[in-house]
């Protein structure tokens, strides 16, 4: 069973190894990116489950509500 807070504090990490900073200081990636790297993979049972987890924890923001890979690649994820 996968313990989403466990997982958020690794989700951030990743977002700030695969990511930049934006304007604000605050760092950003592309789902695609995200998705595909293959750290994530080994790490993330659910990784689009997490996603959602953190967004409502407004941890992070992304536009819309479910990702889809492909179809969602250029999405920014930000840390809040």
């Amino acid at each position: 069973m996968v313990n989403v807070e466990q997982e958020i504090p690794l989700l951030l990490a990743e977002i700030e190894r695969l990511g930049t900073p934006t304007a604000n200081g605050k760092h950003s990636v592309k789902f695609g990116k995200l998705v595909r790297d293959e750290r994530c993979g080994d790490i993330f049972e659910a990784l689009v489950g997490t996603l959602r987890a953190a967004k409502k924890r407004k941890i992070i923001t992304y536009d819309g509500e479910m990702l889809l890979q492909g179809v969602h690649d250029d999405v920014d994820i930000v840390i809040l």
